[in-house]
């Protein structure tokens, strides 16, 4: 049954992907609301449609239909409610994967809150900052002693939270989700008037990484599910009633992506495994005994899943493999499609969006590239004058034409910053600083962000490039590309490594690495330093911090 997203897409089937590109609307009704018109929506059409499958590393299974969505959410409304959480208040929610967080998503939805999802691994510190940068008036935690500890000391420094909610559990001195679902009504009237929500309204508020300094509050309004229709039907390739699983924790923007709001517009069912650790034999496992249709997870996870026997698994009832977050290396994909006869379709965007360029339906995956624009964003590479840049060359992300429709899905500004947000939407273009090539396909290639770009010896070298040559080489997991300093050359290319099982670091591995760059790419890209680790620095959303790497070898930027 289409019938949800029938009523936000004219047109849903296309021929080709020019027909795609030219035609796709999305129709952003006045009043939408992901709590009432998706969820409800589909408890009343279809009350015993599967929304979510549940499981954890503990022998918890359970499954929920839209009908147990939304009257869970009723109840945590009538509760938040009671607790002074009214339209326009801001709550954060640190959750983990918890079932949980689907209901209070819902819920604050219903009461035309906005809701900060935030992870796991931050500290007071973190807590604060966001509080005090966005007035957050309530914060839910799992019933974990280190995020609650965190939590707790947060509160006095942050006096704008006034209510402190645990899940899963109990809590001296914490009010608890799991008596609010006990106690509360099921029933709850949609607000009309001055208490229902706009389209334009706040819902979601997240926090960007952090990469080049203190964390900026990317506001979406609540038209940002329907931006999500591109991303799970037209990318991730969801189906109705079928399992899609992407991996992340719900204090990421990938959470937005793709566990959430385009998959459930879709009808698909979310499936999550809410594991205490990554190991990649216990998730190959899970994709095979519940037997996925979809599935997406950032390169990282694929290149440690191929670290083990991937042959072993049956994974042949997913149609559909995809990426994001990371760019990935084409010996990946390339290895990947090898076990298991699928390429992997990648994905590239922001925090600050929806997919924004991918392999279609109607794209052969290119190993190495992110695929072709999306529709509605009209996404140009342009040069720093602002010139369209011919194929082959270098040129940043846009997305272009903000003026002539500003395009669902897309950030509105960040909280608090009305300057900043003025520079960054306020005219016709939004520059995402990220530098990438298209080829004469129109297939577009990702080269690195803008300050991750090496100059040196009068080159631009992209990291990628240089990264994709490596991991090619059976002794590099992954790694990140960075300048280092250089007395004679100013910056020289450095690779930051780690090794796959079974190698170990010496001087002989490091010249048989630097020998395999050259033969894989032009000789004056290889790294000349080439520096053993662990494992990568990266932040809270998963990316590797290439800046924390070049700060502590000396390089100003």
């Amino acid at each position: 049954m289409d019938h949800i997203l029938k009523k936000y897409c004219p047109r849903i089937e296309f021929d080709s992907y020019e027909d795609f590109y030219e035609n796709f609307q999305i129709y952003v009704p006045e009043s939408f609301n992901f709590g009432y018109d998706v969820v409800d929506e589909w408890a009343r059409v279809e009350p015993l449609k599967r929304a979510l499958v549940w499981c954890n590393d503990h022998g918890e299974d359970r499954t929920f239909t839209f009908t147990d969505i939304s009257r869970l959410s009723n109840k945590a409304a009538n509760g938040f409610k009671k607790l002074g959480i009214k339209k326009g208040d801001v709550c954060m929610a640190i959750l983990r994967r918890r079932w949980e967080y689907w209901v209070v998503a819902a819920a604050l939805c219903k009461l035309g809150a906005t809701i900060i999802p935030a992870t796991l691994q931050l500290t007071t510190k973190d807590i604060v900052y966001r509080a005090q940068s966005a007035n957050v008036k309530m914060i839910l935690c799992i019933n974990d002693d280190y995020v609650c500890t965190q939590a707790e000391g947060a509160l006095e420094q942050a006096p704008t939270i006034e209510q402190h909610v645990v899940v899963a559990g109990e809590r001296e001195g914490w009010i608890s989700f799991d008596e609010i679902l006990s106690k509360e009504s099921d029933e709850w009237e949609r607000p009309t008037g001055a208490d229902a929500v706009t389209s334009k309204d706040l819902m979601l508020i997240y926090f960007t990484s952090g990469t080049t300094g203190n964390p900026k509050a990317v506001m979406h309004n609540y038209a940002h599910p329907l931006g999500h229709i591109l991303t799970a039907k037209y990318w991730q390739q969801v189906q109705e009633n079928k399992l899609h699983m992407s991996v992340t924790d719900s204090g990421w923007a990938k959470f937005g992506w793709g566990k959430i709001y385009g998959q459930w517009i879709c009808g698909a069912t979310i499936f999550c495994y809410d594991m205490d650790k990554f190991i990649p034999t216990n998730l190959l496992q899970k994709m095979q005994d519940y037997k996925l249709t979809t599935f997406c997870a950032p390169p990282t996870m694929y290149r440690f899943m191929l670290q083990e026997d991937v042959a072993a698994y049956d994974l042949s009832s997913i149609q559909n493999f995809a990426t994001a977050g990371e760019p990935l290396n084409a010996e990946v994909s390339i290895k990947w499609e090898q076990f298991t006869g699928k390429k992997v379709r990648e994905g590239f965007g922001q925090t600050e969006g929806p997919v924004l360029i991918a392999t279609f339906p109607w794209l052969e995956p290119h190993p190495g590239s992110l695929g072709k624009p999306s529709p509605l964003l009209n996404i140009k590479l342009l040069d720093d004058e602002g010139h369209e840049v011919e194929d082959g060359e270098e040129g940043a992300i846009c997305v272009t034409r903000l003026r002539d429709a500003y395009p669902p899905g897309l950030f509105v500004g960040y909280y608090g910053m009305p300057e900043k947000t003025a520079e960054t939407v306020g005219g016709d273009v939004y520059n995402l600083h990220d530098m990438a090539w298209r080829d004469s396909g129109g297939y577009i290639s990702f080269v690195g962000r803008d300050d991750d770009v090496i100059k040196c010896s009068g080159y631009r070298i992209g990291p990628f490039e240089v990264e994709s040559a490596l991991v090619k080489h059976d002794a590099v997991i992954e790694c990140a590309v960075t300048a280092a300093p250089d007395p004679i050359r100013g910056k020289v290319v450095k690779a930051t490594v780690v090794l796959a099982k079974g190698w170990h670091p010496s001087d002989e591995l490091t010249k048989e690495l630097q020998n395999w760059v050259k033969k894989e790419t032009a000789p004056y890209k290889y790294p000349r330093i080439i520096e053993y680790v662990d494992e990568l620095p990266k932040t809270i959303g998963g990316k590797i911090k290439r800046k924390l790497i070049r700060t502590q070898d000396g390089v100003v930027d």
